[in-house]
């Protein structure tokens, strides 16, 4: 049954966002920010393909620590979930991405249309100059930049790995950073096809301030993520019907 509901749930989720960018297409005669209300729109549908197909709901936790404005989003990398979820819990977000994802049909064109900042990996010094220069233009925009600071998805519970890019670019921007937390790698791990029902527990941390020592940041960053994070992997350990995922991942309490 679970894998039965998986496939529907996948299927579908690729197959609604496929038809959705064509249907929509003509939001590329318009100027990007009038036709920007199609992104939340995906996501909302999406996310009630995840409720009643894949049965997963969402509790969203502090909301009062949003800021107003432009400030970067740094989030917990563990799964699909937050790279769609999120969207609509802002006001006009964007995302710093690899550039080949631009080269999709139709999804690239997505991108570029909505004002996403590609990076070049490949080029690291020019890649980082262009990156900045887009970045410093969304916060003048006061749109919401998101990062996962640890570059890739990583497993729910596993050694973190994150990287020290994001302290530059904060001390560059001179804007807050919020740091988010949450467990969607319990019930949408990375990398797999099954998908299991529970309850996403999402929680926006307070944001931290500009002006601090780049090393300084990173670290109260990381511990911030973490612990909430790691806290919320415990919160779902006594949930009902508990994520088979979570029998691979070490209890914090037992460390």
């Amino acid at each position: 049954m679970l894998f039965l509901r998986s496939t529907l749930f996948q299927i579908l989720f690729y197959l609604v966002t496929f038809v959705m960018m064509l249907l929509l297409s003509p939001v590329f005669l318009l100027p990007w920010r009038w036709g920007w209300w199609i992104v939340p729109f995906w996501s909302r549908v999406l996310q009630v393909l995840m409720r009643y197909v894949a049965g997963i709901t969402v509790e969203v936790r502090g909301r009062e620590n949003i800021p107003d404005g432009g400030f970067i989003v740094a989030a917990k990398h563990q799964s699909v979930w937050e790279t769609v979820s999120l969207i609509p819990l802002f006001r006009c977000p964007t995302f710093i991405l690899k550039r080949e994802l631009r080269w999709i049909p139709i999804f690239g064109w997505y991108t570029a249309k909505f004002r996403t900042i590609p990076i070049n990996r490949g080029k690291r010094a020019a890649a980082l100059r262009v990156m900045r220069e887009h970045a410093k233009q969304s916060i003048a925009d006061e749109r919401q930049i998101f990062l996962f600071p640890e570059g890739t998805r990583r497993p729910a519970g596993a050694e973190p790995q994150y990287k020290f890019g994001i302290a530059h670019l904060y001390k560059d921007l001179e804007c807050p950073v919020l740091p988010v937390a949450h467990n969607a790698g319990v019930y949408w791990p990375r990398s797999s096809w099954l998908v299991y029902p529970g309850k996403v527990i999402v929680e926006f941390l307070p944001p931290i301030e500009p002006g601090l020592d780049p090393k300084v940041f990173h670290d109260r960053m990381v511990d911030a993520i973490e612990t909430a994070s790691n806290a919320l992997l415990e919160e779902a350990r006594t949930a009902p019907n508990p994520s088979p995922v979570l029998k691979d991942i070490v209890s914090s309490s037992a460390i």
